[in-house]
């Protein structure tokens, strides 16, 4: 699942590639995929164009130019957006292989063609992802019920002392929460608490103060790098722009299972299923 640095990835490139342009045509082979009304989906896109894409956690907000709507899309678990215009393909999300690059497939279950006649792919391989239109009114009540956004000025110490304060869950499952934090995934969750020296599975309220405040800096520090390198791919993932990311280059305990650890060098990184998923952490450093 793409988390915050991936999303934000797509975002600024496909701002780059569809604002402005008109939707002429809209094929969709998996109506369930489209959470709202679907004639009203059909009839309030075509035609239009957009004309502002904006991120809250993993969520991406567009914005139309004609009547009082916004098209959410949400790419979940196996969602990816491929931007294609004549030969020149980009794409976005999930893993993308080879067979994903051959459009359309038997997974692109949405497809938007502009007037250029360059086309929008929404493949989805496990259905879980969606596309969503929604009034304004709609749009600011979804956005209301995430958390803060951590790389935002509103994710300062007394706010995220106030998200750990008394909490008996574990500290990774607190962090991955979307209604508390928005943004935040597996990885990330697993690197920034390596960073900070944290047991994943530690009671969220038995932090220190001290263990707090580190916590919120690697999870601004793991953020901003993986953003400054275009989000972690572990396949050919693509931003819009044609670049892999490559973050995947600084990954301290995420997909390093059995590998001594970089930081210690005397711990290995291990795996246990925490919080409902599978997570890396180093025996020694976070034991």
């Amino acid at each position: 699942m793409p988390e915050l640095p991936e999303v934000e990835t797509i975002r600024i490139g496909l701002k780059a590639k569809i604002i402005g342009k008109k939707i002429v045509e809209i094929k969709v082979g998996l109506k369930k995929q489209i959470k709202s009304d679907f004639k009203e989906f059909i009839l309030n896109l075509k035609g239009n164009h957009i004309v502002d894409i904006e991120r809250i956690g993993k969520l991406l907000v567009f914005k139309l130019y004609k009547g009082d709507k916004f098209l959410l899309v949400h790419l979940k678990m196996t969602g990816q957006l491929i931007y294609r215009k004549g030969k020149k393909m980009v794409a976005g999300g999930h893993r993308i292989s080879e067979t994903d690059l051959v459009l359309p497939n038997k997974f692109s279950h949405i497809i938007f063609t502009f007037s250029d006649r360059s086309n929008l792919f929404f493949n989805d391989q496990r259905q879980f992802g969606y596309m969503k239109l929604v009034k304004e009114k709609e749009t600011k009540q979804i956005i209301y019920g995430y958390g803060v956004e951590p790389l935002s000025a509103e994710f300062n110490l007394a706010a995220f002392k106030k998200i750990i304060k008394g909490r008996t869950t574990n500290i990774k499952a607190l962090i991955l929460n979307q209604k508390k934090i928005a943004g935040i995934g597996n990885i990330y969750a697993d690197e920034a608490l390596f960073v900070a020296g944290i047991y994943p599975g530690r009671q969220a309220g038995t932090l220190t103060e001290p263990e707090i405040k580190n916590l919120r800096r690697a999870i601004i520090q793991v953020l901003k790098k993986s953003l400054k390198y275009g989000g972690t791919t572990f396949s050919n993932f693509l931003d819009c722009n044609g670049a892999k990311g490559n973050f995947i280059d600084f990954l301290k305990v995420y997909g390093r299972i059995g590998k001594p650890c970089f930081k210690c060098r005397g711990g290995i990184i291990r795996k246990e299923k925490i919080a409902g998923r599978g997570t890396s952490y180093c025996d020694k450093c976070q034991g």
